[in-house]
């Protein structure tokens, strides 16, 4: 199974990993897994991180791409397909575009969907599996 990390599955992974499920912690040490991460995912930390929303306990948004793969995980670009056909998902909950995006591209290219945010069920019915 191939998995897409959402924001906050990423920085807990980092930083908090004891906030992370054991059903999540296996599948991030599962050498048989490819996890990615989101471009998308560093752009809403970067600009989260500018604007003062978010504490990176010392690191800079600019160390993420390189802090993303040494970690082993790996970095999922967004297609100009993924962004042209975006406007396909249904506004069911979700209002953030940065939540809306990642969702889109777990669902483009069928990957399970990391994430303990509940509203992102109800995209189940659209192709999304989510993983908590």
């Amino acid at each position: 199974m191939s998995c897409l990390l959402d924001t906050h599955a990423l920085l807990w992974s980092l930083f908090e990993p004891n906030r992370l499920g054991s059903t999540v912690l296996k599948l991030l040490q599962d050498p048989q897994q490819t996890v990615y991460v989101s471009v998308i995912t560093v752009w809403e930390i970067s600009l989260k991180y500018s604007i003062g929303k978010l504490d990176l306990q010392g690191v800079t948004p600019d160390a993420f791409p390189d802090l993303i793969l040494q970690t082993g995980f790996e970095l999922l670009p967004l297609t100009a397909l993924e962004a042209a056909t975006f406007h396909n998902l249904p506004k069911i909950e979700h209002k953030d575009p940065f939540d809306r995006l990642l969702i889109w591209q777990a669902i483009s290219r069928k990957l399970s969907f990391v994430s303990q945010d509940t509203a992102c069920s109800k995209y189940h019915t659209f192709g999304l599996k989510v993983v908590w």
